[in-house]
């Protein structure tokens, strides 16, 4: 049985991933912007309607944490279950959000294990969660499984097992980039371009290979050392390392979905009474 608790985590989940989708410009990535030509309104409409479809989901596993109480590897062995369960669900409305459901799920669980945690411990309890196996998962590899193997990059696994480094260090750049007096759209900018410069997006060694991951990484960096997006040299670099992935169709989707995670923890607490006010 599900609480308002779990309804209002979930929901804070899926601002959080309409939040990313929302923003622009994001380099490679689909945004609202000109969308007949960057990608059909379709498309984009279908990214946030399939948003919205995993909150059912993300409710059932708020749930099953605060039953459960622990990150136990029973609760790691029930999320993967509902994981599944709202993959095929999300699928029949358009699909999308894999990578972005496996982070945020983990940390909506890890949230609901403790609601008043703080954002860094949300993630610490996380990565308890994660340590153990899903031992009903299906046994043959993922596509992002496989490139990790291939590549040796952490992959979704091995970053939700660090404690979502790459989320941590988002939640860095927002702070700093707020600190300094950046909008809020280039703060979340600024920290999006932090995890794509680090990040080993499988996604994009799947797309363009190492090679591949390595401009991309080294545009947001020098997105980063320009100033950041909030500067007017770094509004340029940005422009132009957008121009260029979307030339060359490579999208950093697993850094998308990090993001969406750290927008969650960002968020946090979150109540019923927040949620309504």
């Amino acid at each position: 049985m599900t609480s308002r608790e779990d309804e209002a985590l979930a929901l804070a989940a899926v601002d959080a991933l309409t939040g990313q989708l929302a923003l622009a410009p994001k380099p490679g990535l689909p945004d609202p912007r000109d969308l007949h030509a960057r990608a059909t309104r379709r498309d984009q409409l279908a990214l946030r309607w399939s948003a919205k479809a995993l909150a059912p989901g993300l409710t059932a596993m708020a749930a099953a944490a605060r039953r459960t109480g622990e990150p136990t590897p029973g609760l790691r062995t029930e999320l993967g279950a509902i994981g599944r369960s709202t993959e095929h669900s999300v699928g029949l409305t358009g699909g999308g959000h894999r990578g972005a459901l496996w982070a945020l799920g983990l940390l909506v669980a890890a949230a609901a294990l403790d609601p008043r945690a703080k954002a860094l411990d949300v993630a610490a309890a996380a990565k308890r969660i994660a340590s153990h196996p899903d031992k009903r998962a299906p046994r043959r590899p993922s596509r992002g499984s496989s490139v990790s193997a291939k590549y040796g990059a952490a992959g979704a696994r091995g970053e939700a097992r660090a404690g979502f480094p790459h989320v941590r260090r988002a939640l860095d750049a927002l702070a700093v980039a707020r600190s300094t007096g950046a909008t809020e759209a280039q703060a979340r900018l600024d920290a999006l371009l932090t995890v794509m410069s680090t990040l080993q997006d499988t996604e994009l060694l799947y797309t363009a290979g190492p090679h591949g991951l390595r401009h991309v990484q080294a545009g947001a960096r020098g997105v980063l050392e320009a100033g950041g997006t909030s500067t007017e040299a770094g509004a340029a670099a940005l422009a132009a390392l957008d121009d260029d992935l979307h030339a060359r169709a490579w999208s950093p989707r697993g850094s998308a979905g990090l993001f969406a995670g750290a927008l969650f923890l960002d968020s946090l607490p979150v109540s019923p009474l927040t949620r309504a006010a």
